[in-house]
């Protein structure tokens, strides 16, 4: 297993808990909750409280369905909250796909671009992070939340992923990213059906063989409460499916994730630093 340092973010030696704070009306798990920036603030700051290395804060929702929103409403929602977090001494991560925002949270204090798009969205994106310096999370991405599900047809969905992102890499340095920069993310849920999300997670060594960081977020996804729906089909909430979450977070992190991406702080940081015992104890 390779126990990765990235520049300017956390290195603890094991895989890093990334808190999420959605600073939107409508996202998936907890739309609306965090939509104050004072709130979105508190609850960061809670986060870290909890044990997050990382908050990641984002202004627009990716759920499937979702529309875009204008660049002037996700700067607004994201810059006061980045800018307090960082004041505090968090490290911010932003989620966005508009090199615009990236550049504003990056001197609003952000240490992390986490782009779902991987570059996609904004051809600027890459350019923008090259100046910047900051790492930058290349996600595997098909198209926009409105569209994506329909793209989600793979023979072999590792194999699949893992050109796809090799292209995506090969993209940005060739835009100036430099290789130290680039963090992994295999996209669970984005163009993809629960199987391929499955086998995602189970090809982790696969993914790992790119050779950079891997960041993986499965929390409260639609396929773990379709793995647990009731017997007449009814999937779980995504609310009550804290505990499968925290089960491929101990899974991921065994296998040499980077970093996972959760709501529920707490348990997760848990299941890290369990997963961090039993690979030192390895002979």
């Amino acid at each position: 297993m390779t126990t990765w340092s990235v520049p300017g973010l956390p290195d603890v030696g094991r895989c890093l808990v990334m808190g999420v704070v959605n600073v939107t009306p409508d996202s998936f798990s907890d739309g609306g909750r965090w939509f104050d920036p004072a709130e979105a603030v508190r609850h960061g700051l809670e986060l870290v409280e909890q044990g997050a290395d990382i908050v990641d804060v984002g202004g627009e929702s990716t759920r499937p369905g979702a529309a875009r929103v204008p660049l002037e409403e996700e700067v607004a929602r994201v810059e006061p909250v980045i800018r307090e977090l960082s004041r505090a001494g968090v490290a911010v991560s932003v989620d966005t796909m508009r090199a615009e925002v990236a550049q504003v949270a990056v001197e609003a204090g952000a240490k992390l671009v986490n782009d779902v798009s991987g570059g996609l969205a904004d051809p600027a994106m890459p350019r923008v992070v090259a100046a910047s310096g900051v790492p930058y999370v290349v996600m595997h991405w098909r198209g926009h939340s409105h569209a994506m599900q329909e793209r989600a047809v793979y023979d072999d969905v590792v194999t699949e992923v893992c050109q796809e992102l090799t292209k995506r890499v090969e993209s940005v340095l060739a835009e100036g990213v430099a290789e130290e920069q680039i963090v992994l993310d295999p996209g669970l849920g984005f163009s993809k059906n629960p199987d391929h999300n499955w086998a995602l997670i189970a090809g982790l060594d696969r993914l790992a063989e790119l050779g950079r960081p891997l960041l993986v977020g499965a929390s409260r996804k639609r396929f773990l409460g379709r793995l647990l729906a009731t017997p007449d089909g009814t999937p779980r909430p995504f609310s009550r499916s804290d505990d499968a979450t925290l089960a491929v977070t101990a899974l991921v992190a065994q296998a040499g994730a980077w970093c996972v991406r959760v709501h529920d702080v707490r348990p997760n940081a848990d299941a890290v630093r369990v997963a961090a015992a039993v690979q030192r104890a390895r002979p």
